[in-house]
């Protein structure tokens, strides 16, 4: 039986690492079985049931607070762009300093299919082909301004906005939403901007 040593073996790159763990991390998050006893955990989280314009949705997102996935856990100045390709797909791109407003750059682009084609509200992200990972938009505000974005075990969610900032009381509606549809807020995060 022939064994390879280390040093010949094939080597992996870091970003292809990166991308495996954010898949992992993704497709746990999405696959896991619902925890907690109040109803709005007993069964997976749904996107909302009312139609989404993909145009008026593209564009540029600031991450105002995340209940986040490990690899962007020290995440500033978060801002996750998307783009309406002519094949349907939204290719996507998640910036954002790593540990400070000043630290490495991390970008990341995984591409988005819509799931749900009623309302746009469902989608599929693929990081590495052939695997996709739920994205639901669970919360958008008539004008545009303002969404949440969560998957079916509610492990991760994103509160994103067109602006770095959100009044006070705006982001605590926001809270109050991730709250009621059955999140344990004591894991979000504020994400600084400058």
């Amino acid at each position: 039986m022939k064994t390879e040593s280390p040093a010949s073996s094939p080597r992996r790159s870091p970003l292809g690492a990166w991308t495996t763990a954010i898949l992992a991390a993704l497709a746990c998050g999405c696959q896991s079985p619902p925890t907690g006893t109040d109803a709005a955990r007993q069964e997976p989280l749904r996107a909302i049931d009312r139609p989404v314009d993909l145009q008026r949705f593209m564009g540029d997102w600031h991450v105002i607070a995340h209940i986040p996935t490990f690899i962007e856990k020290n995440a500033y100045n978060g801002v996750e762009s998307y783009q309406l390709a002519p094949d349907g797909t939204i290719p996507t791109t998640y910036v954002f300093n790593e540990g400070g407003f000043d630290g490495p750059t991390r970008t990341y682009r995984p591409r988005g299919f819509v799931h749900n084609r009623q309302t746009n509200a469902e989608w599929r992200m693929r990081f590495v082909w052939p695997f996709k990972a739920a994205y639901l938009i669970v919360y958008l505000d008539e004008d545009y301004q303002t969404t949440i974005i969560g998957v079916p075990d509610r492990d991760y969610a994103w509160i994103m906005a067109r602006s770095k900032t959100l009044p006070e009381e705006r982001y605590q509606e926001l809270v109050a939403h991730l709250t009621a549809t059955g999140h344990d807020v004591s894991k979000l995060r504020r994400v600084p901007h400058r």
